[in-house]
């Protein structure tokens, strides 16, 4: 009786303190847009819709990494209020048709029409942002509709209302259209370039007031009815009339703007203006109250029903505002991970698809923009595919169209344009983890068709039956066919062929195994064993030696190393972090390391390792504990690998520190990019109590004292077969399971976890040459070894085509080529190459200036070894000097006739790397007085695209002496970077490969 009486009065404090909460706020008001806005998050505070194709916030910020999305905390100034904006990237795109209301005529040029503004006059919630301008006193207030935009502006008491329009604002504009539709509305369209190279984007502005007469950029006016060259205008100011004849709106000081924007033309803004703002409808309240409703609607999916901890008695003031703090951390959590992939088809249901052609639904789905799938196949789309089937239908069917219409599945999609930014193929993660919970309302045989032409873009079979193999062909439907190729054929990505090679095999074996679980459910049993062979290619770059995960250049691990190095063999990253990345095999690297102890140490270590990294400085390593890195997403499985051993109270610790720490109810209160929704995907799967650590796979890994009810509605009649899903999760580990749907997961990692190590299929792995450097003087030692230790090796050297078991080092005495492999059952496995060259003894290097640490190319012998440097600088084998002129000295034993000089330069003008104003070379015999023989003026361009190679060389002429000891070649550096570039006044580099003297 006494415990039941304990029970009542723990129910009636929890009902009476949530039914307090709800009625203060509806769950959209305790979104904070604000957070992520400081720091590294790369937010913006405006308003838009869930998943809208518009997102109207201010413009604080032109360029530079932390403005990427336009907005930084810590400014002043206001520039205008643009309709576009990306989410927590790391790189800048968007801020599309800029509107800023002012009091007066003036100028257009040097954003003139800015504003001062402080935070204590700004608000926001999710579907409203509110500010008021300091300069010109007009208070702004902005709400969203799927399409467009609502502006709201109360200006002073008898000031005059004008509003410029900006077209030019941001990213390089390359084309423009402005008409005036009636008194009322204006019409257009702007092409830009920036991320996507080839943006177009149409819009319809109407406003409440009569346009009086409209300003263009070079000053010239026009009146309501005629107008002077609008069609190509990129700024303008727009003068109102006081009174309105299409609005009851009391207020004279109001002015109100309805916007509306599309990417397939003018016709198509039209319609999604009419169509979401109505001629009939002006109310403010109107289209702020649909917003609300709509995010009200998408946030109650997940109800967050953590209460203070102290529910027996009244909490106290610190416990309830803590309880306030997480409550809004979570709602404005699940907020982000509602703004992107954007809505990009009309409400007629046409859109611009990857051939720049107009195409339609037919109104069989939405058709979506910004697929960021680097970072969100991890967290952000498992999560959808469990309170949004429908989106994640329509994400599919949107794929499955680029594939068709582009000839490739994305890579990281925008607006129509292939960025290409960052690696792997992770759509094909979310498509098969789609597909395995049931999502299959699109063309699945073209969806896999995709996936495999973007790994492989093989056509055909060859050979008979059991030794029937894939024919491989790299062309443009694959992700990225150098390295894809190199991974095919060597069992991995080689730094020689490709850079960040050591993430790039990482990330193919997974998206392989991701492939190789759709061809098993397809019954396509040839590609289930070609890819999933495939996916066992991460422990091809595993080093027994040292525990890490290491680059191979020349069949030889990469050196120097040290796992704390951030270099170009690591995307983001260092072997720290992409060490623990095999996320569909974390039971075979627990094989491969021998035992679960090893395992938890090598956990361990990473955890408590030092926070500082070295070589090159990367932003997005924020966020250490130890060498674990929360401010990018390679790590943000690896706390849940101890569930895999055992250990949740090590998991638990870890993830409650991150949720802790990382995450808070401040501007700077993401601890790196929001990226899309990832970042903030993390954190509302955590506080779930799940997380899916490899997708794709129906097992979760559980987090006790979760803090939500997980609740999924399904509205749509094809989605009516899980019309409720409510999951409680709470300390206790059997009803944790007990109370998940076994149709999403068929296991929770817990202590209990089943390991069977003596199951797992052994895979053979491809040995490498231990630390040898492939240019020597006299001789060069080559050990052999593999990945899985006691694997036999052979190897042949030369042209010969015998080759021989490998068992204990040997010497190489002159330049060799060794062709080596493993055993793979009785055939030859993915033969590797190394070459090694024995440099001229009779001349040396000399460097007159300090190289950039990260871009060496083997040093000053680097530079004579015969080893030419690729158009994929980040290769390696390139010299790179940045901000001085270079001078290179030759000297021989004894003097010599010398013919001919030759110098190789590698221009990257976007990658800073710019060719030298001139190449200069010079002849001497006591390297003190020098005679020139030839300065050649470069005479390249200050402004070009793409990567080129040009080597600049010069003879003696006849008359000059013949016989030198030294020769030199000095580059003048082109100098600071010129004004168009994003860079603009900062040092550039020379990168250099090969001085050649004959």
């Amino acid at each position: 009786m006494k415990i039941s009486k304990i029970l009542v009065v723990i129910f009636l404090v929890y009902f009476i303190q949530t039914i307090e909460i709800k009625a203060q706020n509806k769950l959209y008001e305790f979104v904070n847009p604000f957070i992520g806005t400081g720091g590294h998050g790369h937010t913006f505070p405006g308003s838009t819709f869930p998943f809208g194709a518009c997102q109207l916030s201010p413009d604080t910020r032109l360029e530079g990494w932390d403005g990427c999305s336009g907005y930084h905390y810590s400014d002043s100034i206001i520039y205008g209020f643009s309709h576009t904006h990306l989410s927590g990237t790391g790189c800048s795109d968007y801020g599309d048709i800029l509107l800023m209301p002012v009091t007066k005529e003036m100028r257009l040029d040097k954003y003139q029409y800015a504003s001062h503004f402080t935070h204590q006059r700004e608000n926001a919630h999710a579907g409203y942002y509110q500010v008021f301008l300091e300069d010109s006193k007009v208070n702004v207030e902005l709400t969203s509709t799927l399409h467009g935009g609502v502006h709201q502006y109360t200006y002073p008491t008898d000031a005059s209302k004008y509003v410029v329009l900006d077209l030019k604002h941001r990213d390089e504009v390359l084309d423009t259209h402005l008409e005036k539709v009636d008194e009322y509305t204006l019409r257009g369209y702007r092409y830009s370039k920036a991320w996507a190279k080839n943006q177009k984007l149409f819009f319809e502005i109407k406003f409440s007031l009569a346009i009086d007469e409209i300003q263009f950029e070079y000053g010239a006016t026009t009146s309501q009815t005629e107008m002077v060259n609008p069609t190509k205008a990129l700024q303008c100011l727009i003068k109102f009339k006081d009174s309105s004849k299409v609005t009851k709106e009391s207020n004279s000081r109001i002015l109100l703007v309805k916007s509306a924007i599309s990417g397939v033309d003018m016709a198509g803004a039209h319609k999604n203006r009419v169509a979401e703002m109505p001629d009939s409808k002006w109310a403010f309240m109107h289209y702020l109250n649909k917003a609300e409703v709509a995010w009200e609607h998408e946030l109650s999916k997940i109800n967050f029903t953590a209460q203070p901890s102290n529910v027996l008695t009244k909490p106290t003031k610190t416990e309830w505002l803590k309880f306030h703090d997480e409550k809004v951390i979570f709602y404005t959590a699940l907020y982000h991970c509602m703004i992107h992939p954007s809505i990009y088809s009309d409400v007629d249901g046409r859109y611009r698809g990857r051939d720049d052609k107009i195409h339609t639904t037919g109104g069989k789905f939405d058709y979506y923009t910004v697929f960021s799938l680097w970072d969100t196949y991890r967290a952000l789309h498992p999560l959808l595919t469990i309170i949004d089937k429908k989106r994640t239908n329509d994400f599919i069917q949107t794929f499955v169209k680029q594939y068709e219409q582009g000839g490739r599945l994305p890579i990281w999609e925008l607006s129509s344009n292939e960025t290409n930014c960052m690696i792997g193929y992770h759509v094909v993660s979310v498509i098969w983890d789609a597909y395995n919970k049931g999502i299959r309302n699109y063309d699945i045989t073209k969806a896999y068709e995709a996936m495999t032409r973007i790994a492989t873009h093989y056509t055909h079979y060859t050979g008979v039956g059991e030794s029937m193999r894939l024919k491989e062909e790299f062309k443009e439907g694959a992700a990225d066919a150098e390295a894809l190729e190199s991974y095919c054929k060597y069992g991995y990505v080689r730094a020689d062929d490709s850079h960040e090679s050591v993430s790039k095999t990482l990330e193919y074996a997974y998206n392989d195994w991701c492939i190789a679980q759709m061809a098993k459910a397809l019954g396509k049993a040839q590609d289930y064993e070609y890819y999933i062979n495939r996916s066992q290619n991460w422990i091809n770059i595993y080093d027994p030696t040292t525990g890490f995960m290491r680059a191979r250049k020349n069949g030889c691990l990469y050196e120097p190393f040290s796992p704390y190095t951030v270099d170009n063999n690591f995307t983001e990253a260092n072997s720290w972090q992409y060490s623990f990345y095999m996320p569909h095999d974390i039971l075979g690297y627990l094989d491969l390391l021998g035992s679960k102890a090893k395992m938890e140490t090598a956990l361990d270590k990473l955890f408590l390792a030092k926070t500082e990294t070295q070589g090159r400085v990367q932003s997005d390593i924020t966020g250490l504990i130890g060498q674990y890195a929360h401010g990018n997403e390679p790590s943000h499985h690896i706390a849940f690998l101890y569930n895999y051993i055992g250990k949740r109270d090590k998991m638990q610790a870890i993830v409650t520190r991150i949720c802790d720490s990382f995450y808070t109810n401040a501007p700077d209160g993401l601890i790196g990019n929001e990226d899309c929704g990832q970042m903030s995907a993390w954190y509302v799967c955590a506080k779930s109590g799940i997380y899916p650590t490899c997708p794709g796979e129906n097992n979760y890994d559980a987090v006790d004292g979760a803090q939500t009810d997980l609740i999924a509605k399904y509205l749509d009649a094809e989605y009516t077969d899980d019309k409720l899903f409510h999951n409680r999760f709470e300390n206790n580990v059997k009803t944790l399971r007990r109370m998940f749907l076994p149709k999403y997961v068929k296991n929770l990692r817990t202590l209990q976890y089943p390991i069977h190590l003596d199951k797992l299929k052994k895979f053979a792995t491809v040995p490498f040459i231990q630390n040898a450097p492939r240019i020597f003087s006299d001789s060069v030692k080559i050990e052999m070894a593999s990945p899985r230790l006691g694997l036999p090796v052979y190897y042949s050297l030369n042209d010969s085509k015998e080759f021989k078991n490998y068992t204990q080092p040997f010497y190489l005495h002159e330049s060799s080529t060794i062709k080596f492999y493993s055993l793979r059952n009785t055939e030859e496995y993915q033969l590797q190459f190394a070459q090694f060259t024995k440099l001229p003894s009779d001349r040396h290097i000399i460097l007159k200036n300090e190289f950039n640490s990260s871009y060496g190319a083997g040093g000053a012998q680097g530079l004579m070894d015969g080893i030419y440097g690729k158009s994929n600088w980040r290769a390696g084998d390139w010299q790179g000097y940045q901000g001085q002129d270079i001078e290179i000295i030759m000297s021989f034993d004894q003097s010599r006739s010398l013919k001919r000089f030759a110098a190789n330069f590698l221009e990257d003008q976007n990658s800073w790397i710019f060719y030298p104003k001139s190449v200069a070379f010079y002849v001497s015999n006591d390297s003190v007085n020098w005679t020139m023989v030839d300065d050649i003026q470069t005479n390249k361009s200050s402004h070009s695209e793409g990567v080129s190679i040009t080597k600049f060389e010069t003879k003696l002429h006849t008359i000059q002496k013949q016989e030198y000891k030294y020769a030199k070649m000095k580059a003048t550096n082109f100098g600071p970077m010129p004004q168009w570039h994003e860079g603009r006044g900062h040092p550039t580099f020379i990168f250099i490969d090969e001085f050649e003297v004959e």
